[in-house]
């Protein structure tokens, strides 16, 4: 599995969600809602997840396996750190 294709969607309000990710795996199968939060470690994602009738998040969509897991994550926050800068440098952000 490859993942051929990332957006990212910079969050313009404070606060500890900074984007909103889609990826596209295999130039067939799109993910959307990955979001990008600060964590008190630093950058992590979250997968896409929706509100459960007790309360509780649960994810919709998620990788299996750990390595899978680090693997996207790597590569989205690259994506993301990569629109920032390229954000910062043509003056949109602060």
């Amino acid at each position: 599995m490859q993942i051929t294709d990332v957006r990212v969607r910079k969050v313009a309000k404070e606060g500890k969600m900074k984007a909103i990710v889609s990826i596209t795996l295999d130039d067939e199968f799109v993910v959307h809602d990955i979001k990008v939060i600060e964590g008190d470690k630093g950058l992590f994602i979250a997968m896409p997840s929706k509100k459960a009738t007790d309360g509780e998040y649960r994810d919709i969509a998620h990788p299996i396996n750990s390595a899978t897991r680090d693997n996207i994550q790597k590569i989205v926050l690259e994506h993301f750190e990569k629109a920032m800068l390229e954000a910062e440098e043509d003056g949109r952000l602060g």
